[in-house]
């Protein structure tokens, strides 16, 4: 800890870095700490959600409680749970405890907690500074260190879920034109669906697949043809290609697994939205506040793994986007989720969520958040089949 003045933003910051090179998981949250008591804005918890993001969790230190069972807060009735849901620095009323969003892109990671009072316009700009910093140390890490891992895990994960995981990309990503956000359940054993999306040149790139079964050769034709799509696409090859690609890779090499499938692309610059859908739930576009219905309800192609697709590829089909227009790409295990009463979710009910909580103010991968417990409310925490969901935006500077 330094005595003394504040020191400034800029070498306390090259310090952080200079010192992350060699940095352990466990040492992230001690150093960004020393970091914020050099710039003189207090102590700090880094606070990160789980997979579910039902919990936000302080990431141990070196001394600190065991990183087997860390103690947190709820995400939801929580100040630290409002600064991650709305990603806007939040405090209490005694002002000397605040929460700044850590996020990476605009994929939500959790929360920098700083105790300490007397905040200025400088130390709050510091503030985020620090949580991005911290942010970056542990999204850098994430992907080789198994104490990040299972800090955001509250159960063990099957093997097939284990394999899908490794595959997914971040569940929400977006530039000022347009943003995609998607959410997975069950998160601890989902079997074969399975959801990529990206941004090339302008265009935004979605697909959502749902293969037959619930079993690890379910994880495993959905990784193949995740693998097939993100090959085709990287070479520069159009929608057809691409679904003809899985079609092929599944026909040879997992022969007994069908797959159903949209795959689409989002013109951000002009709004033209282009999809195929192989036998799967057709996506549903929501303008205004309302459904448009049917508006993405073209003719039934047969579903990927037959092998038809490669002599004739399927169709493509394309309307055009107004600004502000959202669509939303969903597997059946969301609609045809029963109550144990047997009531359907349904297309309606999950609609209706969405809307309500966009027009609340919630941002996508909040609105998707809030829709995912309702329907696991829905079916009192027991999903039968996965349930997978993409939600994108096209929100066009003006």
């Amino acid at each position: 800890m330094s005595d003394g003045a504040p020191e400034e933003l800029g070498p306390v910051l090259a310090w952080v870095l200079d010192r992350s090179h060699e940095a352990s998981a466990l040492d992230i949250a001690e150093l960004i700490d020393e970091a914020a008591r050099r710039l003189g804005i207090g102590s700090t918890r880094l606070l990160l959600a789980d997979i579910q993001q039902l919990r936000l969790s302080p990431l141990p230190r070196p001394g600190g409680p065991s990183p087997e069972a860390p103690a947190g807060v709820d995400i939801d009735g929580s100040l630290a749970g409002l600064a991650y849901r709305t990603q806007r620095v939040q405090q209490n009323r005694d002002g000397d405890t605040s929460w700044f969003p850590m996020v990476d892109g605009i994929e939500r990671v959790g929360v920098m907690q700083v105790s300490g009072s007397g905040w200025a316009a400088d130390r709050v700009e510091a503030g985020r500074a620090l949580a991005s910093l911290a942010t970056l140390l542990v999204v850098s890490q994430s992907s080789h260190n198994d104490l990040l891992v299972r800090h955001r895990r509250t159960s063990p994960m099957s093997l097939q879920a284990e394999l899908l995981w490794a595959f997914l990309p971040p569940r929400t990503i977006g530039t000022t034109r347009a943003t995609s956000a998607a959410m997975l359940e069950p998160a601890y054993d989902i079997g074969g669906d399975a959801f990529d999306h990206t941004f090339v040149d302008g265009t935004l790139h979605l697909t959502m697949l749902d293969a037959m079964g619930h079993d690890l050769a379910s994880g495993g034709a959905s990784a193949a043809a995740i693998a097939a799509c993100r090959s085709t696409r990287r070479s520069g090859a159009a929608l057809p290609d691409i679904a003809t690609t899985i079609d092929r890779t599944l026909a040879r090499w997992i022969p007994d697994r069908l797959m159903t499938g949209v795959i689409a692309e989002l013109d951000t610059h002009n709004g033209d939205f282009h999809w195929i859908n192989c036998g799967h739930p057709p996506p549903l576009l929501i303008r205004d506040g309302h459904v448009l219905p049917r508006a993405l309800e073209r003719a039934a192609e047969l579903p990927l793994g037959f092998g038809f697709h490669d002599p004739e590829p399927p169709a493509r089909h394309h309307v055009r986007l107004q600004p502000g227009d959202r669509v939303v790409i969903h597997s059946d295990g969301v609609t045809e989720a029963r109550s144990p009463e047997g009531d359907l979710y349904g297309e309606e009910r999950l609609t209706d969520t969405v809307i309500r909580s966009l027009a609340s103010g919630h941002n996508a991968p909040e609105s998707l958040r809030r829709l995912v417990q309702n329907l696991l409310a829905h079916r009192e925490h027991r999903l039968r089949d996965d349930a997978t969901i993409l939600l994108a935006e096209w929100h066009p500077a003006p």
